[in-house]
């Protein structure tokens, strides 16, 4: 990790265009939407959305944000882990479970202990502390799978 830079875009409100451009790019959710939550997050009114980039130097090489619902129809599992993307030249180098660290301290530090998160990866989170909790509909009608991080499971 020594090479990059775990940006807290509440923190760095200059990231906030280029990060919605990025995230828009990786997930065809429209810009907009990510522009709205991150002026959200900059507003600082509660812990809930924040957005965050991994940067090497001035590039973006990953991100991810906490939501209140990434799209499904549990809205009582809340916040959401949503948009967890590391560019495909940067994987490998355990970036997305240090990023996944560095959210769940945040989160903690912010007094949220549980995050649940969508996903249709197996295997994948569970190296990070994530344990399946239960499928979920997606609003397209599609069922995935609900991952759970509890305070105390960081690894």
């Amino acid at each position: 990790m020594d090479k990059y830079r775990f940006v807290k875009i509440r923190e760095h409100p200059q990231w906030k265009g280029p990060g919605a451009d990025w995230f828009h790019q990786k997930w065809g959710v429209p810009r907009e939407a990510y522009l709205e939550s991150m002026e959200a997050c900059l507003r600082k009114e509660s812990a809930v959305p924040q957005w965050y980039l991994l940067l090497q130097g001035e590039t973006i090489v990953g991100g991810l944000g906490v939501i209140e619902n990434d799209f499904h129809c549990r809205k009582d599992l809340t916040p959401n882990v949503c948009a967890v993307y590391v560019e495909k030249a940067h994987r490998g180098q355990g970036l997305a479970g240090e990023m996944l660290r560095r959210v769940c301290e945040d989160m903690k530090e912010q007094q949220i202990d549980l995050l649940y998160l969508v996903t249709d990866h197996i295997g994948f989170y569970e190296r990070y502390g994530w344990e399946f909790l239960c499928m979920v509909r997606e609003e397209s009608g599609r069922d995935t799978r609900m991952y759970i991080h509890r305070e105390g499971n960081l690894l």
